[in-house]
């Protein structure tokens, strides 16, 4: 059999595609598109490839998922039964983590903007690690520490330098000397961790290599000011599983490795925040073609209301309904917003022959879509949970109305 997007999960059989061990038309029979449809399997093994191929290199590696990637329960209980902490922003996620029992000592929350709530929770629940993009969170974290009679764990976000980026703290010397004083006054807190995320989609492994020069700059320079770090966090930034090859993922951490041996840097441990490695190509779109134009557009019943430009996804489109045909010939994609903005994909090898109602697969929307999705005026699809030759719908736009993490906690 034939794969579909290099996904072992996504395979053509004769003329028919097989999704895990479950007909496509089997699935289209019972639901109507468009169906947002997610593997377990490959969930399961994407994870385990990453952790595998990194605790072969490091025997001191912790994991978090990046709940802002796909907060859908369902998706968060796989996560977790693999024993992956979590990497929390805002105040809906933690509470959702805490609900779907993710240990306190396996979550790390932060973000550009902390409000006391989250602290306040956070520190009463005994979270891992607070990440600061702002020195000025470490007096208000060091506030709920007094009053949970508790030392929180801080890490610092330092700024990757990458062109233009704002997130993060630039250590500069004037921020260094208040930080220095803020460790010396703040009493309740410890700085031991430092977080530098450098950009998405990075298969090249020298921005990788850039991402940890940045951090060891920094860690040296902290240690000048009298504040050591005990804990590495390199971020995420993987692509999709079927975009980076385990080859290239194992020359990455096999690099990452060698130059921290190389460097006088002593470290406890080095976390890793994968969330589309994780989730990206395990989610994909069954949807059909609803217009098709002279000048070979094929409008479908999607759009970037639900499959937004802004998720940045590696998106590929096989014809469903003609998956023996040759996709070797120029095709755009435009959705369904009344807008000339809505285009999901321009030249893109495609069937000769196309007809309206054709079904068409549109992989790797597992990261991010939902999660920056507008909805526009538009229903949400239903979304189902393959696994091997069963599947079960875990989210029905009638009943359960929808999928905001609001809606959830």
């Amino acid at each position: 059999m034939k794969l579909i997007s290099g996904n072992p999960y996504l395979k053509k059989k004769d003329d028919e595609v097989l999704i895990d061990s479950v007909s496509i038309n089997e699935i289209a029979e019972e639901f109507k598109t468009p169906l947002l449809i997610f593997l377990e399997n490959r969930i399961r093994d994407n994870i385990n490839t990453f952790t595998r191929v990194f605790s072969s290199e490091f025997k001191n590696s912790e994991y978090f998922y990046s709940f802002k990637a796909n907060f859908l329960p369902d998706i968060c209980r796989i996560i977790k039964s693999e024993g992956i902490g979590a990497e929390i922003i805002g105040l809906l996620e933690l509470k959702l983590a805490l609900k779907l029992g993710f240990p306190s000592d396996k979550i790390i929350i932060g973000g550009p903007y902390l409000p006391e709530e989250l602290i306040d929770l956070s520190i009463k629940n005994g979270i891992k690690e607070i990440v600061v993009y702002n020195i000025n969170d470490l007096k208000t974290i060091n506030f709920y520490a007094q009053k949970y009679n508790c030392i929180q764990d801080v890490c610092i976000r330092i700024n990757s330098q990458k062109y233009r980026t704002r997130l993060g703290i630039n250590l500069e010397k004037t921020k260094l000397i208040q930080l220095a004083n803020l460790k010396k006054s703040l009493s309740n807190i410890k700085i031991c961790s430092i977080l530098s995320h450098y950009s998405t989609q990075m298969n090249n492994i020298e921005l990788f290599i850039k991402n940890l020069n940045s951090v060891i700059e920094n860690i040296k320079i902290l240690l000048r000011h009298g504040i050591k770090i005990d804990n590495i966090n390199l971020g995420g930034g993987f692509p999709e599983a079927t975009v980076m090859s385990q080859n290239q993922l194992k020359k990455i951490a096999r690099k990452i490795r060698e130059i921290l041996d190389t460097v006088s840097i002593n470290y406890k441990n080095i976390y890793f925040e994968p969330g589309r490695y994780f989730v990206g190509d395990a989610g994909l779109f069954i949807t059909k073609i609803v217009k098709i134009t002279d000048d070979k557009w094929a409008f479908l019943n999607i759009g970037n209301h639900i499959c937004p430009k802004f998720a940045r996804c590696s998106l590929r489109f096989y014809n469903a309904s003609r998956i023996n045909e040759p996709h070797k010939y120029k095709t755009s994609f435009a959705g369904i917003m009344p807008s000339d903005q809505d285009v999901l994909a321009k030249n893109y090898f495609f069937t000769k022959n196309i007809k309206e109602e054709d079904l068409v697969i549109v992989t790797n929307t597992g990261a991010y879509c939902l999660t920056f999705s507008n909805r526009f005026p538009y229903s949400l699809p239903n979304i189902l949970l393959v696994k091997d030759n069963t599947y079960k719908r875990i989210f029905n736009p009638i009943s359960d109305k929808d999928i905001s993490i609001n809606s959830i906690v």
